[in-house]
């Protein structure tokens, strides 16, 4: 009996609500339902004492357990602890995030066999310290990562296969990008937590990142929030004194129910949100327009993105031959609107906002596969994604004038990747006998606006080598979000490197071990029984 293949797997890990999508045997993409029949796994874990409890049953419960109830961990990777105690206990999210790929993983495979390989998507705008606290969960999870796919890049190759762009071997279809051209492509992509605004281009077999810019703590359930603080305002000006998010139970009851609102908004111009709290019923009659100008703030925060994007690229809206619409909040009738005001055209609805990421990944892991597999000559050259950094990779650097610490970058963000380059700096004073390399993400001036990445020390100098004697730093930034960086002195004794992984990158072996008895003494079949 022949092997069964690998299956090829791409998850979209979102903040909200997580998706799972395989490769069928002609090649296309297809959504993968949990063991409830549903196509989107809700990112909710509720910790008992003796199981852990993933999707909409979490939700359910989290009415009656609050203080046991994670959501939305998406929000806190990178950050050491989630932001508030699980349970009792400070839990990092990557293990919150590695219980619900667990559980994904376990679903899955129930349809298509043993799952090792996946690609997963990040926002475009997630930073290294993100992308790794991904990789980081994936491998508690037990899962290899075949690559992380930015968002708006899978929903465009989604968006590629559906037009007949892709053919089942994962290469562009020459004949229709001939009669195209180069297709100019914006994608805004509005999810439950994030938001990414990213520019793309599509000729011969090349999907080509331009301009990527957004923000990670923006999406749907920061419209949400508004929508429960309406409610609170208005419980407080009947009952004085008595703020309904004060409590637990109620602020639970009172998120679920705002979230209902806004999906019903989305096809009613008026709907009623009902909640009890201290033993009175309150209803909040609310309609599409006062909905509209709760949240009119936070959509244009996107208004200002979207155009700065365009902005940064040179480009006017007549060059834009589509703009995709992705992630669930793209729902919202106030979010076309804006755009089409905005752009002059018609939002394209064409890919589904909830499977499309999903769907991109599976994709882009069969392109991969294809690859390894030494295949891809068979059926003509393959699709190639060329992404772009969201930040910059800088240096701290001591100015004499000003006298203070400095951010010298390296790579400015929206530079295409691979990207490699070296830069010469000069020792500080004579008899130095090391060097401090401290490297750093962002684009802020000062190094303490930006995000950390590492520090090396070159030593030992030789002695009494004279102040501003040059150091070299050789850096690559390669595709697979990796970066390495070289410094080399006049002796070729003293080259040092090092290198910051993102894939297969370690994890803190405290983390580890806590995660373990998490996932490994608990029953598959537990994990959102």
């Amino acid at each position: 009996m022949a092997e069964r293949p690998e299956p090829i797997v791409g998850i979209d890990l979102g903040t909200t609500y997580s998706v799972v999508a395989a490769l069928d045997p002609s090649g296309r993409p297809m959504t993968i339902p949990n063991r409830h029949g549903d196509l989107s796994t809700p990112s909710v874990v509720l910790f008992e004492d003796d199981c852990l409890i993933v999707g909409k049953e979490a939700q359910r419960l989290a009415l009656l357990e609050p203080d046991r109830v994670a959501e939305c961990p998406k929000r806190d990777m990178g950050s050491r602890y989630y932001h508030q105690p699980v349970a009792g206990r400070q839990v990092p999210p990557q293990v919150i995030s590695a219980v619900i790929l667990k559980r994904l993983k376990v679903d899955a495979e129930r349809r298509l066999g043993p799952i090792r390989r996946v690609v997963i998507t990040v926002p475009a705008y997630f930073d290294h310290t993100r992308r790794e606290a991904t990789c980081q969960a994936a491998r508690l999870a037990r899962l290899e990562v075949a690559d992380l796919l930015n968002e708006p890049t899978a929903a465009a190759l989604a968006y590629g296969f559906q037009e007949g762009f892709l053919d089942q071997a994962g290469a562009l279809d020459g004949r229709k990008t001939a009669r195209k051209g180069v297709m100019t492509v914006v994608v805004y992509d509005l999810g439950g937590g994030t938001f990414d605004v990213t520019l793309m281009q599509i000729r011969d077999r090349q999907f080509k990142t331009l301009v990527t810019d957004g923000d990670v703590r923006l999406g749907g359930r920061d419209w949400d929030r508004r929508i429960v603080d309406h409610a609170a305002v208005r419980c407080m000006a009947e009952h004085p004194g008595d703020d309904p998010r004060d409590d637990p139970v109620t602020l639970q009851s009172l998120f679920q129910q705002a979230e209902e609102t806004k999906r019903t908004l989305s096809v009613r111009s008026k709907t009623r949100l009902v909640y009890a709290h201290h033993g009175h019923h309150v209803v909040l009659g609310l309609s599409r327009a006062e909905f509209q100008e709760l949240t009119a703030d936070l959509l244009e925060r996107t208004r200002v993105t979207t155009k700065l994007v365009l902005n940064e690229a040179g480009l006017e809206w007549p060059e834009v031959d589509k703009l995709l619409l992705s992630g669930g909040s793209t729902r919202m009738p106030q979010v076309a609107r804006m755009l089409r005001e905005l752009s002059g055209q018609e939002p394209d609805r064409s890919i589904s906002p909830d499977e499309a990421v999903a769907h991109g990944a599976a994709l882009y892991h069969g392109i991969l596969q294809a690859v390894r597999d030494g295949r891809s000559g068979a059926a003509g050259p393959t699709t190639k994604v060329v992404n772009v950094n969201a930040h910059s990779l800088g240096l701290v650097t001591w100015t004499r004038s000003p006298n203070r610490l400095t951010t010298s970058i390296l790579i400015p963000r929206n530079t295409p990747l691979p990207h490699s380059g070296s830069q010469v700096f000069r020792t500080g004073k004579t008899g130095q006998p090391r060097i401090l390399i401290r490297l750093v993400e962002g684009e802020a001036p000062d190094p303490k606006a930006c995000i950390p990445l590492g520090e090396f020390f070159i030593e030992p100098l030789p002695p009494g080598l004279p102040a501003g004697s040059p150091i070299r730093l050789h850096y690559k930034y390669d595709q697979s979000g990796q970066i390495r960086v070289q410094a080399v002195v006049d002796m070729p004794s003293l080259r040092t490197e090092v290198k910051i992984a993102r894939r297969g990158s370690t994890v803190d072996q405290k983390i580890e071990d806590w995660a373990l008895s998490l996932l490994n003494e608990t029953d598959p079949d537990e994990i959102g029984a």
